[in-house]
C-alpha cells in the first residue's frame, strides 16, 4: 500500500510538472510571437533607416560633384582674365604711343626713330591682342553705354541722334568682357 501511495503522490507531481511544461510551452510560443512582430518592425526601421543613409550618401555626393563643377568653372574663368590687371596698367602706356605717333607725323621727326617706335608700338599691341585684348570700333556705331562712355553731346549733319561721332579715348575688349569704355562724343 505504501508503495500504491507513493505512485500516487508521484503522479500529481508528474501531472503538475506536465501542466507546468505546457504552460511554459505556450508561454514561450506566445512570446516568440510576441517577438516576431517587433523583430519585423525592427527590420523596417532599420530598412528606413539604411534607405534614408543611402539617400544622403546620394545627395552628398551631387554636392560634392557640383562642388567640384563650380571650382572648375571658377578656374577656368580665373585663367581666362587673369591678365586684366596687368593689361589694365598697360592700356595708358598704349594711348601714349598713340598721342607720340600723332606728334610724330605734325612735326616729322627723325623718320628712323619713328619707325623704330612704330615696331615697338605694333610688337606691344601684337603681344595684347594674343592676350585677348582687342580695341573697339566705336565711330559710325549706335551709343551703347555698356561699351561707351558719353562725354560730350554734338550737332551733327553726318551722323543720326545717337550716334558715336567721335572718340576721344580708345575702348577695349578682354576676349568677351569690356575691359574699359571708349571715352566718345555723341550725336543729337
Amino acid at each position: 500500500m505504501k508503495e500504491e501511495q507513493q505512485d500516487i503522490n508521484t503522479v500529481p507531481e508528474d501531472t503538475n510538472n506536465i501542466e507546468i511544461i505546457e504552460e511554459l510551452n505556450e508561454e514561450q510560443s506566445t512570446s516568440s510571437l510576441e517577438q516576431e512582430p517587433v523583430s519585423i518592425l525592427e527590420l523596417e526601421r532599420l530598412q528606413a533607416l539604411a534607405d534614408e543613409n543611402q539617400q544622403r550618401v546620394l545627395r552628398t555626393q551631387a554636392d560634392f560633384d557640383n562642388y567640384r563643377k563650380r571650382t572648375q568653372k571658377e578656374k577656368e574663368e580665373f585663367a581666362k582674365y587673369a591678365s586684366t590687371k596687368l593689361i589694365t596698367e598697360l592700356l595708358p602706356i598704349v594711348d601714349n604711343f598713340d598721342r607720340a605717333f600723332s606728334a610724330v607725323v605734325e612735326d616729322n621727326l627723325n623718320e628712323s626713330f619713328s619707325k623704330g617706335m612704330n615696331m615697338i608700338y605694333r610688337q606691344l599691341e601684337g603681344v595684347l591682342q594674343a592676350e585677348g585684348l582687342v580695341p573697339m570700333d566705336s565711330v559710325g556705331q549706335p551709343f551703347n553705354p555698356e561699351f561707351h562712355q558719353a562725354i560730350m553731346q554734338v550737332e551733327s549733319e553726318e551722323y543720326p541722334e545717337g550716334t558715336v561721332v567721335e572718340e576721344i579715348q580708345k575702348g577695349y575688349m578682354l576676349k568677351d568682357k569690356v575691359l574699359r569704355p571708349a571715352m566718345v562724343k555723341v550725336s543729337q
